[in-house]
């Protein structure tokens, strides 16, 4: 079924039945690769995009599902060649240690802070389900932390 989707400021046209898994219309339809797969059942967050400013697992979304939405994924989070806040932070921290898992996390923090500008370390833990395998949580809090007090 043709289907067009509002992706990082775009609308993009796309052939994909209902119930396609968004994360397989960005990466293999679309080509935006920076999502990553990770589990397959939205459980690791690997897949995290915003919908609608929302942060969802994409990997468990059916594109069904986001028709009529806006979509952000990792490379329409910056903003004029200028890294969003929560990337820069990424680096000034050094956040990433294999960096797989970073884009979905960096998606999740950025809807994180959109609500929540100065979290506490309850609505960090609430908020960031995300996870990562090299064990990078307490750089993320670290940068987390620099970016509300920033």
């Amino acid at each position: 079924m043709k289907r067009t989707l509002r992706i990082n400021g775009e609308d993009r046209s796309v052939e994909a039945p209902d119930d396609m898994p968004l994360l397989w219309v960005l990466r293999d339809l679309i080509g935006l690769t920076g999502t990553k797969f990770g589990c397959g059942i939205s459980a690791c967050g690997a897949c995290t995009v915003h919908l609608n400013g929302k942060p969802v697992r994409s990997c468990g979304l059916p594109v069904s599902a986001a028709e009529g939405g806006t979509v952000t994924t990792i490379e329409g989070l910056a903003a004029g060649g200028t890294p969003h806040k929560v990337q820069q932070a990424w680096i000034d921290h050094q956040v990433p240690q294999c960096g797989y898992c970073q884009s979905g996390m960096i998606m999740a923090v950025a809807a994180l802070l959109h609500e929540h500008p100065a979290p506490t370390d309850r609505e960090i833990d609430a908020a960031i389900t995300n996870i990562c395998r090299c064990g990078t949580f307490v750089r993320v809090r670290r940068a987390i932390h620099a970016i509300a007090e920033g």
